[in-house]
């Protein structure tokens, strides 16, 4: 892709957009050098931002919900006729390619943010009968308010629909904190909300350098407007956002790290199996929560699986770009001290043309590990999958709940009802059968469990998590 140097992301506060005196370098994992730079906020621009939000609340709160959803409905449209434009910033900040940006991500997004603008309608309360003669009861169901969103660079209009635009359906208002890596597609987003006629104030979106981020942050959740907080990224870092909320007592939505784990059954059809593996451990170069990472595979078709997978994988197929060299130097360590403790490399293991900008690692399978290895245990987030074998299902199941992730799982097998049976015992926010890990849609609900967070996205339970209920009672 062509850089584009001079341009600048700005902030949005207000309904207007700022270019402050200090920015930073948007560097590009293709090329190692900067594609865009972008506006640097401070502490002073996120409490205007959070002001400006609180602000906007009690007129955007009062907008009809037919209101609301035609205008999230317009910015769908104007979202995908700028599809490509969008994919292109999303390959240009985060190493994207067109099968993962312009085929995956972006029409998931629009397909959200449809979805959650049908359901703006479809919130309502009750009126429960109350045991006191001559009393009456209802239960409303009100905007949280000021919603924080803090979102990762991986999935960038995914995660910003989710974040920004489910709190707007519900009526609140929005600050959107990006990740450094990839705040022009965040800028996008919010273009196509402020060209749909969202009023000022409603959405606001605060960049800022890496090293700014946990005072910005901080100053964010700090701030007595802000009523909840989402949260999409790591474990780790979700820990620290987590504890800053419980100390203003800020309730949180957390979407953590995952550690997926697809079990393959004896009786599973291998070629299905390894195909839905490859796909979901190689999907947008493995930088998914929702990417398999953990291959559980049944002691009597181990070899046979093995072999399929090989058939199955392109082994001439190009290097995947990671979004850092940090990102491949770790994918590098953590494959070499596998096979230094006895793992063997069953696809890929190669580096990339050996130069300081290059980013790009071989899709890469390794067999042969144990739960004592590094790559069995964490999070992967690359083109990188280990593989064990169970010898039988209780096996595999105790293999899949150890480690303390609970994100997304699949089990293979031609019979359904071993299927749900295991389906059931596996610790995990969902469990596909027969289909890969990275399975997302607007009418699932999407979460995890354990050290993968709480709460959920998406569908009816993903628009509760923006609001809050009110009972009310009276005398007839």
């Amino acid at each position: 892709m062509a850089a584009d140097e001079n341009f600048i992301v700005p902030l949005l506060i207000n309904g207007k957009e700022e270019t402050g005196p200090a920015t930073f370098a948007v560097v590009s994992p293709h090329t190692g050098t900067t594609c865009w730079s972008a506006t640097a906020g401070t502490e002073g621009d996120a409490v205007r931002a959070v002001d400006a939000a609180a602000a906007a609340l009690p007129g955007w709160s009062r907008v009809k919900p037919a209101a609301r959803r035609d205008l999230l409905l317009r910015a769908a449209d104007i979202l995908e006729s700028r599809l490509a434009v969008a994919a292109w910033y999303m390959r240009g900040e985060m190493g994207a390619d067109v099968a993962a940006s312009q085929e995956f991500v972006l029409p998931l997004s629009i397909r959200l943010l449809r979805d959650v603008a049908g359901r703006a309608a479809s919130i309502c309360g009750s009126v429960p009968a109350v045991e006191g003669e001559g009393r009456s009861a209802m239960v409303l169901k009100e905007p949280v308010g000021v919603v924080l969103g803090i979102v990762p660079w991986n999935a960038p209009y995914v995660f910003g629909v989710r974040a920004a635009a489910c709190a707007l359906a519900a009526g609140n208002t929005t600050v959107l904190k990006p990740s450094e890596l990839a705040p022009r597609s965040y800028w996008a987003l919010g273009q196509a909300l402020q060209d749909a006629g969202l009023p000022p104030g409603c959405l606001n979106i605060v960049s800022c350098a890496a090293r700014d981020a946990p005072a910005v942050v901080e100053a964010m959740i700090a701030h007595p407007a802000v009523r909840k907080v989402n949260f999409t990224g790591s474990t780790a870092v979700g820990r620290l956002v987590a504890a800053r909320c419980g100390r203003h007592l800020t309730p949180c939505l957390m979407e953590l790290g995952g550690k997926n784990s697809a079990v393959v059954c004896a009786d599973a059809d291998l070629a299905l199996a390894a195909r839905s593996i490859i796909a979901g451990a190689f999907l947008n170069s493995g930088q998914i929560c929702m990417s398999t990472d953990r291959i559980i595979v049944h002691k009597d078709v181990r070899d046979r699986f093995l072999d399929e997978l090989l058939q199955q994988a392109d082994r001439d197929a190009q290097r995947m770009t990671l979004v850092s060299a940090a990102s491949k130097a770790r994918v590098q360590t953590l494959v070499a001290s596998a096979v230094a403790a006895g793992a063997r490399v069953v696809l890929g293991g190669g580096d990339g043309d050996g130069t300081t900008a290059d980013t790009r690692v071989a899709p890469t399978i390794l067999d042969g590990v144990n739960e004592t290895m590094t790559v069995w245990n964490e999070e992967l987030f690359a083109p990188l999958a280990a593989c064990m074998t169970a010898g039988d299902d209780d096996e595999a199941v105790a293999l899949a709940n150890r480690g303390g992730y609970g994100l997304s799982a699949a089990v293979f097998t031609e019979d359904l009802r071993r299927g749900f049976a295991l389906a059931r015992r596996i610790e995990s926010g969902a469990v596909h059968i027969n289909s890969m890990t990275v399975h997302d849609e607007p009418v699932l609900p999407h979460g995890g469990v354990r050290n993968s967070g709480w709460g959920r996205f998406n569908a009816d339970m993903g628009l509760e998590e923006f609001l809050v209920t009110k009972t009310i009672t009276w005398k007839d």
